[in-house]
């Protein structure tokens, strides 16, 4: 071969690529269109006379591989959270001011944010390992994605091969794949043209062709790509800012956003909302909202996240698109906690781009406040450009023919009652108790509403994962009286289901087969199925990564859950409720005997092992007057909780510095025979549990065995699931990865593994087969 050949190769690569970056990314196109076209010609015809010297990265290859049978899952390594939103200045403003009593010593007013649009589109993630694009993959539900690598490698303004020099080993780009207004009209012209549907908006159009099948198509659509932020980064720093971080990725070959500005303070960040508030028509894109971020990496840190969001950043939606229609009908509808809620039946009508015929009316007082009533004219908004709710009457329209709406007295599925429920706030002056905004339905589960609903909810992939059991099938088995609780479900025959419409053999097999599949499951999952009020998945994470034993969640009192991350009183109180009433209880009881195991971590999280100071516990017990400081004033006088319970006015007037208010408010505590048995008892759980301040001297700590590595899971095992795997790797200490690095410390590979297997093989890694892991699993405790 001739090496001016493959030096001329070379050249046109890079040629091409720089010209491919300064029309996509930098809009600067420096030839036209015939010179770029002739480049491309000339290395495309020297490839195909040397295909040995066809490389993944050339410009050639963005399309040409053949269509797939569907999406591969990735789990991100780290989450890709959603943000909180904003919808008004107050909001804002209220955002930073929870900045400023986090971070006591930033003048908030200096305190810089990056700002830029937030894009209507899908959000991605690209990894780059030695600077080479390896994979693309969707958000999904932020924990796990799809992997469309092949589809983002038709996107022209994607480089396959990072310019420049000095990105890290491995680099996660995220960013926001949209369709630009123009590309868009085009589209749906070409569509009309050939008598095709076309697409509502650009978000729909360019989600639908991200997640097609055949990239060729994909690579047809005039898609977009611009990045907002990073994830994984290792082997190389960025920069210490939000904003310098992007500005080097564009460096490297990345759209950034141009409208990006860094400002000062709330204010700052309010007269950029004003700019492209009236700019946002003339965008060459759809986007919904801003989205501010503080730019020191290092307060971001500082400042951490809540379960599903950072604390350093947020949305700032823009107000949503308005249309005018009748509410010809208000309908009640039952969910599966019992809420009886208002739904509006409107007359259609097109409102941010989709047609809407229904819309939230939230709750009574909702309604009372708006005065809406059946036959109105209303201003109908989709809220957060999601849900569509009504913001307004039209009172100039009305006729005098409009009709109040009305509360049924009784469930319109069942008959039983329809209660208001109350709210009970708790503090260290006792408990108030006021009207709630929801009505609910007595019947629980004799209401049919409630059963199907909470059914659904039991069955759904993201709870115990029952394939087969659809929202009809299960109508058909409460209708017919069959199932009358979860634990029914696993009491089913075939020949019961059989007996169902459009049951033959091969689905009542197959049905019976997953719901006994379902018998093992997750911990959290199964605390997720139960449909506990305000507890979702991440909730239901937290009590079984925290607790580790269902046992405990369902002893644990309320005043112990709210030491765990990010569950308030009122959630505590649910979860203790619910796990305290008979029925539930019932039914808990019921799936274990029909032997459904959920798989538990087993031991308390060790970060609250030993965790509960004395102070702690006193500052828990709600004492009027006694804040963090006096409950340490208290702890290092008495001690023990049983010294506390048996002190007197001579011995709490004796504490330097303990005032008279956090005295009275402690001996009518200590007066209140049912408050000393509650902190008896909650001090006995913190005993029980391992979380009292005596435990980390009884039980110290131990790291777990596979603390400080990284699986990886690939293939497909027959005994476990992935989630179980990973579960079960995880209660190990082990952090289970997506992908295969030099970090890697192990990979289990099952049936049909592909380029995991073969990376970590290059790399001299550890392999595991199933049997193997199983083997392991059972030596650490960890069996099926």
């Amino acid at each position: 071969m001739n090496t001016s050949v493959s030096e001329r190769i070379l050249a046109l690569r890079e040629q091409i690529d720089s010209h491919n970056h300064r029309y996509y990314v930098l809009d600067e196109p420096s030839i036209p269109d015939a010179e770029y076209d002739r480049l491309f010609r000339e290395l495309k015809a020297l490839e195909e006379a040397h295909p040995e010297l066809v490389t993944s990265d050339s410009p050639t290859q963005r399309v040409g591989a053949k269509p797939i049978g569907g999406f591969a899952e990735v789990s991100h390594e780290l989450p890709m959270l959603s943000l909180d939103n904003a919808f008004s200045a107050e909001e804002l403003r209220a955002f930073v001011k929870r900045i400023g009593d986090r971070l006591k010593d930033v003048d908030t007013t200096r305190l810089t944010f990056a700002c830029e649009p937030k894009l209507d589109g899908l959000a991605i993630s690209l990894l780059y390992e030695n600077g080479l694009l390896v994979r693309g993959a969707t958000r999904g539900d932020g924990y796990t994605g799809e992997d469309i690598t092949l589809n983002v490698r038709t996107i022209a303004n994607i480089p396959l091969k990072l310019m420049g020099s000095g990105w890290p080993q491995r680099l996660e780009v995220r960013g926001e794949v949209y369709m630009p207004k123009a590309g868009f009209e085009a589209l749906n012209e070409d569509a009309r043209a050939r008598d095709e549907k076309t697409f509502v908006n650009p978000r729909n159009a360019a989600a639908g062709s991200l997640r097609q099948l055949d990239p060729s198509i994909t690579a047809k659509r005039p898609l977009e790509f611009c990045c907002y932020s990073t994830g994984v980064v290792e082997g190389g720093s960025l920069p210490d800012s939000h904003s310098e971080s992007l500005k080097q990725l564009r460096e490297w070959g990345l759209k950034i956003n141009p409208e990006m500005r860094v400002v000062e303070g709330a204010e700052g960040c309010l007269e950029y909302y004003r700019q492209m508030e009236q700019k946002r028509g003339s965008l060459p894109y759809d986007i919904d909202g801003l989205v501010f971020k503080v730019d020191d990496r290092g307060l971001q840190q500082l400042l951490g996240f809540v379960a599903r969001a950072p604390r350093w950043a947020i949305a700032h939606k823009f107000p949503a698109q308005e249309e005018i229609t009748r509410l010809n009908d208000v309908e009640f509808q039952v969910g599966r906690t019992g809420a009886v809620t208002p739904v509006a039946r409107l007359e259609p009508v097109f409102v941010g781009g989709v047609t809407v015929s229904n819309a939230t009316l939230h709750n009574m007082d909702e309604i009372a406040r708006l005065d809406v009533r059946i036959g109105d004219y209303v201003m109908v908004r989709r809220a957060g450009d999601v849900i569509p709710q009504i913001v307004k009457v039209v009172t100039e329209k009305r006729s005098g023919d409009e009709r109040p709406v009305e509360l049924p007295d009784h469930c319109p599925v069942c008959g039983s009652e329809v209660e208001r429920t109350q709210l009970v706030k708790r503090g260290k002056s006792g408990q108030q108790v006021s009207q709630g905004a929801i009505y609910r339905c007595v019947g629980r589960l004799a209401c049919q509403a409630q059963l199907k609903q909470a059914l659904i909810h039991f069955v759904s992939r993201k709870a115990m994962d029952i394939d087969g059991l659809g929202e009809k099938n299960i109508d058909q088995l409460v209708e017919r009286e069959m199932v009358a609780s979860p634990a029914d479900l696993y009491r089913l025959t075939k020949a019961q289901l059989l007996r169902l419409e459009g049951f033959a053999e091969l689905s009542s097999e197959n049905i019976v087969t997953a719901i006994d599949q379902s018998r093992t499951v997750t911990l959290d999952k199964f605390i997720y199925a139960l449909g506990i009020p305000e507890v979702g998945e991440e909730t239901a994470r937290v009590l079984s990564n925290s607790l580790g034993t269902l046992e405990r969640i369902r002893k644990a009192l309320p005043e112990l859950l709210t030491w765990l991350p990010d569950i308030g009183l009122e959630v505590a109180h649910e979860i203790h409720n619910f796990m305290q009433d008979e029925h539930n209880a019932s039914v808990i009881n019921a799936l274990l005997e029909l032997n459904v195991k959920p798989i538990e971590p087993g031991e308390l999280a060790a970060q609250l092992q030993g965790s509960v100071t004395f102070a702690d516990l006193i500052d828990k017990l709600n004492i009027a007057g006694v804040a963090k400081t006096g409950a340490t004033l208290l702890a290092d006088q008495f001690q023990t909780l049983e010294a506390l319970l048996n002190a007197d006015e001579a011995a709490l007037s004796a504490i330097p510095r303990f005032g008279s208010r956090a005295r009275n408010g402690l001996l009518e505590r200590l007066a209140d025979q049912l408050w000393c048995e509650r902190a008896i008892a909650l001090e006995q759980q913190l005993r029980d549990f391992g979380m009292h301040w005596e435990s980390a001297v009884e039980r110290p700590k131990q790291s777990l065995p596979l603390e400080g590595e990284t699986w990886v899971l690939t293939g497909t095992l027959e005994q476990l699931t992935r989630d179980d795997a990973k579960a079960k790797l995880q209660a190990l200490g082990a952090k289970v990865a997506g992908s295969v690095s030099a970090k890697t410390t192990a990979v289990v590979a099952g049936e049909k593994a592909g380029s995991k297997l073969a990376k970590a093989e290059q790399l001299g890694i550890r392999v595991l087969n199933e049997a193997q892991l199983l083997e392991l699993l059972a030596s650490e405790g960890q069996a099926l």
